[in-house]
């Protein structure tokens, strides 16, 4: 079973709810707000553009991460609105779990004519 499943699907319905009500063709601001609007109307926690300090050698770098959505304190949504996935996506997701030490993230995209996400899970 998933680390916080349900959750996660609740968060997926959200993201559905979305993409079939706007379509793809927006920027990716659009489906951030859009976003926020469902995960409030599903009393989902959560927080938009999140500051989250990135440490290296213990010390805390000037600049820092700015999570689309860190929900209930557990999860990273890095949201994009783009034609084509990119590796470096994933990789910028895989990298900010690390930073932040939160478990769950998704990528997702609402700039194709199907929604697409993947999951990433470190336990």
């Amino acid at each position: 079973m998933f680390l916080y499943k349900d959750l996660t699907d609740k968060i997926l319905r959200a993201c559905y709810n979305v993409h079939n009500g706007l379509g793809c063709g927006f920027f990716e601001k659009v489906y951030q707000e859009a976003l926020a609007i469902e995960l409030t109307e599903m009393s989902i926690p959560f927080e938009r553009e999140k500051h989250l300090p990135i440490i290296y050698h213990g010390k805390v770098l000037d600049c820092d991460y700015i999570a689309d959505f860190v929900v209930d304190g557990k999860i990273i949504l890095e949201l994009k609105a783009v034609t084509e996935m990119n590796t470096l996506f994933e990789a910028q997701l895989i990298n900010y779990m690390k930073a932040t030490h939160i478990k769950v993230g998704y990528l997702i995209n609402f700039g194709q004519e199907r929604l697409y996400y993947k999951r990433y899970a470190r336990y």
